[in-house]
């Protein structure tokens, strides 16, 4: 039976977690909140340490927040890399950039390893149903080595190139394009107030339109609910959007569009939001509008 060790058992990683324990798979976790361990070995996780269970693993899948804690798991000290037996494959689903995605599969090889670079895209609902988007990109072995890891995790695993990047390339477009989103629809959603228009109206009327988006359908109930209790954080988004203009950068390539969305981002966090849902980046709207959204009782 295949073995499996996941890193990381957030809001994505316990969904992903418990998929791979659904689908029959010796899964061992491990998460820097023991709290989180417990719950999933409750799930059916297996017990024990997965530092104890790294050398005999087929499968390690990490899904932490970036590539320093990436870099943390696999090469830090006492990293889980160097623990790891020949052939077996690391899942690596941090948004990071590309020259990031192929020096740590570099390192991999280096110590006859497999690694697959596989940012994850569909949010908490996805991740626990095993119903996620992974955009990959690896070695055919690594492909093949992760299978049955991937089968348990994803609805949709797009084979994007035979060595570690494209996949990373991918998550970014997708970052740019989400966080653009987001931030519309917080500028929508409070300019339609100015106009009278209630957040709940906007929803009905915009969700049925031409001007609707999968995370304007996603968020704005959030919003107008007055529930910010993160599953996407705010703090996600200089991160992941950084990224995309670096990647822009490098490439000469003009993005203002998502520079803008940046800066509404770091206003949010700057504000104090910075821990709650990404839908909190209507707050800066609102607050700079003098308007007062659902369930809001900031001064």
């Amino acid at each position: 039976m295949t073995k499996i060790g996941i890193v990381g058992l957030g809001s994505m990683g316990f969904g992903m977690a418990c998929s791979l324990v659904r689908a029959g798979l010796e899964t061992w976790g491990h998460d820097v909140n023991p709290d989180a361990v417990t719950g999933f070995q409750a799930e059916g996780g297996q017990p024990g340490t997965l530092h104890d269970a790294v050398p005999s693993l087929d499968v390690l899948v990490v899904v932490v927040l970036n590539a320093a804690q990436t870099r943390t798991v696999l090469c830090g000290t006492d990293g889980l890399m160097a623990r790891m037996r020949p052939g077996a494959v690391i899942i690596s689903c941090a948004t990071v950039s590309p020259a990031f995605a192929r020096e740590m599969e570099s390192e991999a090889e280096q110590q006859d390893l497999l690694y697959l670079d596989a940012p994850i895209s569909g949010g908490t609902v996805k991740a626990a149903e095993g119903q996620l988007t992974i955009m990959a990109s690896g070695r055919p072995a690594a492909f093949d080595a992760a299978r049955p890891a991937l089968d348990a995790m994803a609805g949709q695993v797009f084979t994007l190139g035979d060595q570690a990047g494209p996949g990373s390339a991918m998550k970014s477009v997708n970052q740019m394009l989400a966080g653009i989103h987001i931030a519309a629809m917080g500028e929508a959603l409070t300019f339609g107030m100015t106009q009278g228009i209630s957040p709940e109206t906007f929803l009905e009327v915009i969700s049925r339109s031409a001007g609707t988006s999968w995370m304007l359908e996603s968020r704005a109930p959030r919003v107008i609910a007055g529930d910010y209790e993160a599953r996407s954080s705010v703090e996600i988004w200089p991160k992941d959007l950084g990224i995309a203009l670096d990647i822009a950068r490098d490439a000469r390539f003009s993005a203002p569009l998502t520079a803008t969305a940046l800066q509404q981002f770091l206003a949010a966090s700057g504000m104090g939001y910075g821990a709650e849902d990404d839908a909190a980046v209507a707050k800066v709207y609102a607050r700079n509008a003098g308007l007062t959204l659902p369930g809001d009782d900031t001064p």
